[in-house]
C-alpha cells in the first residue's frame, strides 16, 4: 500500500503543478487546490499504512546522479506523514476558498498554485528519505517551495520581501550545518544510507559524534523554530498567506523535531547527558521566550508564529527528557518522554492548523492583523469565531483542549523522572515541570486576550465592524480541522499502539508507554491513566450546573428599570473605554521587564507661549525580540560595514584586478606546494 500511495501522491503533486502552470484564472485554483488536497489524502495514508506495522523500503538507481534515491518508511516517518497528510488536505480544500477571487495575485497567482502541491509532497517524502543524499536533497525542495510561497504577496507589501530574506537566510544556515554534519558523519560511518550510518556509528570516536550531534541539532532547531535560531519565524509566518502559514507552522516545523529524533536517537542512538541537556535547555528557553514574545504581540499572526516556537519547545524538551532517561538506563521513562512529545506534535498541528486558518479568514474578511483594530468578530463572523475558540483551547493545554492530553503526559514523564538516581535530574527536572507550567499558564492569558480583544470586545475599526464570515470551503476546512481536535481531545487512546511503534523505531522496544481503548490512556509504565471523555462529561455537567443555579438565582432578583442606570455623564461605553491588546498585556510586561527590556519614550511638545503648557503628549512602547537585538543585529551591523570597506578593493581599475589575480595564484600554489 506505502508504494503505491507515494507514486500517487508524486502523480498527483505533478499534475497539480502543471494545473497551476497552464489551466486559466477561472478554474485554476480550483483544480490545483484540489489536486494539492489529494496528495494530502493519499499522503497521509501511508502515514497511517506505516503506523498501522506496515514497513516499507525502497531504491531507485538512476533518479540522482550517483547516490540514486532511497526511500523507507517506518512507524516514526509514518507518524510525522500521516499528520503533514491530513493538515495538507484540510488546508487545502481551506485554500480554494481563500484563494478564490484573489486572481493573479497572492496565493491564487499561477506561480504559487504550481508551487504549493511540491511544497505538500516534500513535506511527505522528506521523513521517507533513507540516505544523506536524498534528505538533503528533499529537505532543499521543502526549503525552496516554502519560500516561493513565503513571496506570494511580495508585491502588497514590502515587509514581505524582508520576511523572504530573514527566511532565505537562516533556513539555508540550517542547511550547511546540516550538510556538513551529515557528510562527516557519512565519511566516518563508511557509507550514506541510513542503514549504513546506524551500523558505522559504534566504530566512531565520541568527538565525532558529538560534532556530528550538535551540527545537525542546531540546523534541525532552527527549522523548528526553536530560540536563538527562530528569527525567521516570527518574520515569515505572518507575511505569508495564511493557508501557507498554516502548513509551515503545523507540518514544516515538525520535520526539524523528527530530524533530531531520527538522528540523535535513532542513527546516532543516543548519546552522553550533556547532548540532551543542550536540547532541554533551547526547547525550556524556546517555550518561555516564545509564550512571553506572544503575550506582547498585537498582530495576531505574529502572536501564533511566536506560539509555534513555544509548543516546539516543549515537544524538544520531551525529546530531550527522553534522551537524559535512555541515558540514565530508564527506558520506560524515556519511550514515555518521546510519545509524549510526539502526541503534542500531532495535537499542536491540529490546534495552530486551525488558529492561522481562522486569522486568515479575519484577515480576508477585515485586511487586518493588529488586534487594537479588530473586535466585534463574535457577531459578524461567529463560526469563525467558534473555530478559532476550539483551537485556542487546545492550545491553552486545558481540558477540553487536545493540547492537555499531551502535555499532562509531558509532565508525568518529567514528575516519574525525578525517582532516577542523579543529580542531574534533580536539578534538571524540577526546572522542566516549572517551564511547563509557566508556559501554560501564559498561554491562557495569550489566547485570552487573542480571543477577548480581536473577536469579544467591540469593534475597533470599520474594517472590522462591517466584516462577513468566510466562504463555506475556508469553513469546511476549518471546520475538519476542529473535528480533528475535537477527536485528539477526547479519544486520545486511539493513538496509543500507533505512538508505541513509532517510540519503537528509534530503539526504545518493548517499553510500551501508552496504552488504551480510546475513551482512557493508561501509562503502564507509571500506573497512571486519565480519561478525556468523562473529564469532558464532568465538566458539562459542572457548567449546566452553575448556569441553572445562576439563572434561578437571577430570577429572584429581577426588577423592572425604566430608566437607564446613571453612568456619571459620561455617556455609553464605547471602544476606546476597552482593553486593547497592548493594555491587557501590560502588566505581564511589567513583571518580566527585565527578560522583555520594553522600549519606552514620552514626547512632549509644550505650549509655544509657556514651557508650562502642554500641547500634546505622545507615548510610545515597543517591546522588540530581545534575542534577535541583541544577537543578529550586530552581526547585521558588522556585514553592512564591512561590505561598505570592501567597496573600496573594487577601485575600478584593471591593473588592480590582475593583481588580485596574480597573488591569488602564487598563494594556491604555495598552499599546493606545501601541501605536496
Amino acid at each position: 500500500m506505502v508504494p503505491a500511495t507515494l507514486t500517487a501522491a508524486a502523480g498527483l503533486a505533478v499534475a497539480g503543478a502543471l494545473a497551476g502552470l497552464v489551466l486559466p484564472e477561472r478554474v485554476r485554483v480550483w483544480v490545483a487546490g484540489a489536486l494539492t488536497a489529494g496528495v494530502g489524502v493519499v499522503g497521509g495514508a501511508s502515514g497511517v499504512a506505516a503506523l498501522g506495522g506496515t514497513r516499507w523500503r525502497a531504491e531507485v538507481p538512476g533518479l540522482l546522479p550517483l547516490a540514486g534515491t532511497h526511500l523507507a518508511v517506518d512507524a516514526l516517518s509514518g507518524l510525522f506523514m500521516a499528520v503533514a497528510g491530513a493538515v495538507i488536505a484540510a488546508v487545502a480544500v481551506y485554500g480554494i476558498g481563500y484563494a478564490v477571487g484573489h486572481g493573479s495575485h497572492g496565493l491564487g497567482s499561477r506561480g504559487a498554485q504550481a508551487v504549493l502541491p511540491l511544497f505538500a509532497l516534500t513535506l511527505l517524502l522528506v521523513p521517507a528519505a533513507a540516505s544523506v543524499s536524498t534528505f538533503l536533497v528533499l529537505w532543499e525542495l521543502m526549503a525552496l517551495t516554502s519560500l516561493l510561497l513565503v513571496l506570494a504577496e511580495h508585491g502588497a507589501r514590502p515587509s514581505v520581501r524582508e520576511a523572504g530574506v530573514w527566511y532565505a537566510v537562516m533556513t539555508h544556515l540550517g542547511l550547511v550545518l546540516l550538510l556538513v554534519g551529515l557528510m562527516v558523519y557519512a565519511a566516518q560511518a563508511g557509507g550514506e544510507t541510513f542503514a549504513a550510518l546506524r551500523a558505522g556509528t559504534a566504530g566512531m570516536s565520541p568527538s565525532v559524534r558529538g560534532l556530528v550531534f550538535v551540527l545537525t541539532a542546531v540546523a534541525f532547531t532552527s527549522k523548528a523554530g526553536l530560540v536563538p535560531l527562530h528569527a525567521w519565524l516570527p518574520r515569515a509566518h505572518p507575511e505569508a498567506p495564511s493557508a501557507v502559514s498554516a502548513l509551515m507552522s503545523a507540518a514544516m516545523v515538525n520535520l526539524g523535531v523528527y530530524g533530531l529524533v531520527r538522528v540523535g536517537l535513532d542513527l546516532l542512538g543516543g548519546g552522553p547527558a550533556w547532548w540532551w541537556l543542550l536540547v532541554m535547555a533551547l526547547g525550556g528557553l524556546s517555550a518561555v521566550y516564545g509564550i512571553l514574545q506572544a503575550a506582547m504581540a498585537s498582530d495576531l499572526k505574529r502572536l501564533l508564529a511566536y506560539s509555534t516556537s513555544e509548543n516546539m519547545g516543549l515537544v524538544v524538551l520531551g525529546v530531550g527528557a527522553a534522551g537524559l532517561f535512555a541515558h540514565e538506563g530508564n527506558t520506560a521513562l524515556a519511550g514515555l518522554a518521546l510519545a509524549a512529545g510526539l502526541l503534542h506534535v500531532v495535537n499542536h498541528a491540529a490546534f495552530k492548523a486551525l488558529l492561522f486558518c481562522a486569522a486568515g479568514s479575519v484577515l480576508r474578511a477585515t485586511g487586518v492583523r493588529n488586534l487594537d483594530a479588530l473586535g466585534g468578530l463574535r457577531a459578524r463572523m461567529p463560526v469563525t469565531t467558534g473555530l478559532f475558540t476550539v483551537a485556542a483551547l487546545g492550545a491553552v493545554a486545558l481540558p477540553p483542549g487536545n493540547g492537555f492530553i499531551s502535555e499532562w503526559l509531558l509532565l508525568q514523564s518529567m514528575i516519574h523522572g525525578l525517582a532516577v538516581p542523579g543529580v542531574t535530574t534533580a536539578i534538571v527536572l524540577p526546572l522542566a515541570v516549572a517551564v511547563i507550567a509557566l508556559s501554560a499558564g501564559l498561554a491562557a492569558a495569550v489566547f485570552v486576550k487573542a480571543l477577548g480583544v480581536g473577536f469579544f470586545a467591540r469593534p475597533r475599526s470599520e474594517p472590522a465592524a462591517g466584516a462577513n464570515e468566510s466562504p463555506l470551503l475556508m469553513l469546511t476546512g476549518m471546520g475538519v480541522l476542529a473535528a480533528l481536535c475535537a477527536a485528539l481531545a477526547l479519544v486520545p487512546g486511539l493513538l496509543g499502539d500507533g505512538l508505541d511503534r513509532a517510540v519503537e523505531a528509534v530503539g526504545y522496544t518493548g517499553t510500551h508507554p501508552v496504552s488504551g481503548d480510546g475513551l482512557q490512556v493508561r501509562l503502564d509504565e507509571v500506573s497512571a491513566s486519565l480519561s478525556p471523555l468523562w473529564v469532558m462529561a464532568a465538566l458539562v455537567v459542572a457548567l449546566a450546573a452553575v448556569m441553572t443555579v445562576t439563572r434561578l438565582a437571577a430570577r429572584r432578583r429581577v426588577r423592572r428599570m425604566n430608566a437607564r442606570l446613571w453612568d456619571c455623564g459620561g455617556g455609553a461605553p464605547t471602544p476606546r473605554m476597552a482593553y486593547t491588546a497592548t493594555s491587557f498585556a501590560e502588566p505581564l510586561q511589567r513583571v518580566f521587564d527585565d527578560v522583555l527590556a520594553p522600549e519606552q519614550d514620552v514626547d512632549v511638545t509644550p505650549v509655544r507661549e509657556s514651557a508650562y503648557l502642554v500641547e500634546r503628549v505622545r507615548f510610545r512602547n515597543r517591546v522588540p525580540d530581545r534575542i534577535e537585538h541583541r544577537l543578529y543585529r550586530p552581526v547585521l551591523d558588522f556585514l553592512a560595514a564591512t561590505g561598505q570597506s570592501a567597496r573600496r578593493l573594487a577601485g575600478g581599475s584593471v591593473h588592480t584586478y590582475l593583481g588580485y589575480g596574480f597573488f591569488g595564484l602564487v598563494a594556491l600554489l604555495v598552499v599546493l606546494v606545501v601541501g605536496w
